[in-house]
């Protein structure tokens, strides 16, 4: 049953997270990658909110694993960070990382702190 809920939530964010990087990526005309951003920057606040409320089972498993683990992408920041480089842009890289850790890191204490604020 777990991996059920789980396929289910990924089949949900999957494309959540494509369509949200397209259409935030296509509001900028710059080389930086600010839709994988903001699907990590969302997807860590999502779980942060998880986290917060304690939730286990299968909203865990379904919004959790499923959901936020089809939503973000680490491999995709690790690539783009590494083109950006790559392509001379070695301080829109840099940015990336710093800013990719630093806004996912305060999503996901916000995301708790509103959990427990809230709920």
């Amino acid at each position: 049953m777990t991996i059920i809920v789980v396929v289910v939530g990924a089949a949900i964010g999957a494309p959540v997270r494509y369509l949200l990087d397209r259409a935030v990526q296509a509001r900028h005309e710059s080389v930086f990658p600010w839709g994988t951003l903001a699907v990590n920057v969302i997807g860590s606040f999502v779980l942060g909110v998880l986290a917060g409320a304690n939730t286990t089972g299968v909203v865990s498993h379904l919004v959790g694993t499923g959901f936020c683990g089809a939503l973000t992408t680490y491999s995709t920041f690790g690539y783009e960070t590494v083109r950006l480089a790559q392509e001379g842009a070695s301080r829109l890289a840099v940015l990336n990382a710093l800013a990719s850790i630093a806004a996912g890191l305060t999503a996901a204490y916000v995301g708790i702190w509103f959990a427990r604020a809230v709920l």
